[in-house]
């Protein structure tokens, strides 16, 4: 008897987790159409759909800037329930910036920041984080209405207009994966390392998954030779700030901007940028010493 309530207990739960799977992937596949380019199921129950901004050619310090590097537009959406949520950072020209912003302010999206994340690059660019809570069919539908105001390449959700992505790159990953403790990934010629803090990271009453911008973000681009470009965020809690400027800069590393990307964040970031071009031993040096000021969450076995 015992055995045939456990059987059946079983039963259900596979069933229930069969229809929560089911539903995900429809309001996900919703959400992909209405904001015009289909995006990716992740961890934590995360939508995220990339943007790469392909159509910008940017340079800095001589650098060809890949779009995976730094022009790498981003929304992520989350839903809980009859709860949803859109976090994301929108690349945008200079000349972009107002006619988004305008849309955004009109379909009550919220701007949590609008900022730069490199010096000298050009074209400059600027970078919009923005926040909006409802059906996320609706928050997708009011972002593609501000992303028309860009050139932004967007591509129908039932397309396929990029080749599959090469995991080969002209890097010593194994030297960076070492020296950061983590394993990153190749992504768009860029080798990209994410490092998620050790605390629970909530904005007001809902979590920040990892996939929606919550995590350190450490790009790496190979410039020839044994020379690599590298950008990305550092993730930090106030008293981290400081020390992880004097680790980047004893090490070659420029810190180009420091600011907030959320508002009712818990508890309270900052999020600092950094730009440098130098030998790989030397930058994974920089970061390394940098990574070991921060809370970060240790990589779980497997």
């Amino acid at each position: 008897m015992d055995a045939l309530v456990k059987l059946t207990a079983l039963a259900i739960a596979v069933t229930l987790s069969t229809v929560t799977l089911a539903a995900d992937p429809a309001w996900m596949k919703s959400a992909g159409e209405a904001l015009g380019k289909s995006g990716s199921s992740m961890p934590g129950g995360v939508y995220r759909v990339g943007l790469p901004r392909t159509d910008i050619k940017a340079t800095l310090d001589g650098v060809e800037i890949k779009p995976a590097l730094a022009l790498g537009s981003w929304l992520a959406f989350r839903k809980t329930g009859n709860e949803g949520m859109v976090m994301g950072d929108l690349v945008l020209l200079t000349n972009e910036v107002t006619p988004v912003m305008t849309k955004l302010e009109q379909s009550g999206i919220e701007i949590t920041a609008l900022h730069n994340h490199l010096l000298r690059n050009e074209p400059f660019t600027m970078y919009m984080h923005v926040f909006g809570q409802g059906d996320p069919v609706k928050l997708a539908t009011a972002l593609h209405a501000a992303l028309a105001e860009t050139k932004t390449p967007l591509e129908s959700s039932g397309g396929t207009s990029s080749a599959p992505a090469s995991a080969s790159i002209d890097l010593d990953t194994a030297a960076i994966d070492k020296a950061l403790g983590h394993k990153g990934k190749v992504s768009g010629g860029v080798y990209q390392v994410s490092i998620p803090r050790a605390e629970r990271i909530r904005e007001g009453r809902m979590d920040v998954p990892e996939a929606m911008g919550s995590a350190n973000s450490l790009n790496f681009q190979p410039t020839g030779g044994d020379k690599v470009a590298i950008t990305g965020d550092f993730v930090l809690i106030a008293k981290e700030v400081n020390p992880v400027i004097r680790a980047l800069r004893d090490n070659g590393i420029e810190v180009t901007a420091v600011h907030n990307h959320m508002l009712n964040d818990q508890p309270r970031l900052f999020f600092m940028h950094f730009w440098a071009n130098d030998d790989l031993s030397k930058i994974t040096a920089g970061l390394k010493a940098a990574v070991s000021k921060i809370n970060t969450a240790k990589e779980s076995a497997g």
